[in-house]
């Protein structure tokens, strides 16, 4: 089922902003040296209901993850999620501003965070997210926009 939620994530994540007003392409990765942060924002309403239960994630049309993984490439080839601090932000227009409260979900072999988020229909949302690898002193920091859509 873990690994079945990280596919879901990882597919769902495109079809999720393929709506009006939003590039055909979006970026979904910042490279920092030998790391590379992914992030992605989806509807939870795209997560089965048992999946859901089993991380305790609520489901619903004003309800968003964001989803954040933090890889090394070592010669080339990128590692599976690896352990990290992530803290982060989403503000809206008027500058209202939700912390994001990361959990870890750990798949053995690969770790990624999820944070849950509340949005109006059609709302313009500006992240900022810091993920700090615990060999690094300083957290690398990623910043994007998203328009989110009630499903």
């Amino acid at each position: 089922m873990k690994i079945f939620f990280v596919a879901l994530c990882l597919l769902l994540a495109p079809i999720s902003f393929a709506q009006i007003g939003q590039p055909k392409e979006i970026t979904t990765s910042q490279t920092f040296g030998d790391y590379r942060v992914h992030f992605t924002v989806f509807n939870t309403t795209n997560i089965p209901a048992q999946v859901a239960e089993a991380y305790q994630l609520v489901r619903g049309k004003d309800r968003a993850l964001v989803n954040i993984s933090l890889v090394k490439i070592t010669e080339g080839v990128p590692s599976l999620g690896l352990n990290a601090e992530v803290t982060g932000t989403a503000k809206n227009l008027m500058q209202q501003s939700q912390t994001l409260k990361f959990i870890t979900i750990d798949e053995g072999d690969a770790i990624y965070y999820l944070a849950p988020l509340v949005f109006n229909n059609e709302e313009l949302l500006h992240f900022t997210v810091d993920v700090k690898a615990p060999d690094q002193s300083a957290p690398f920091r990623v910043t994007f926009n998203r328009t989110l859509y009630k499903d």
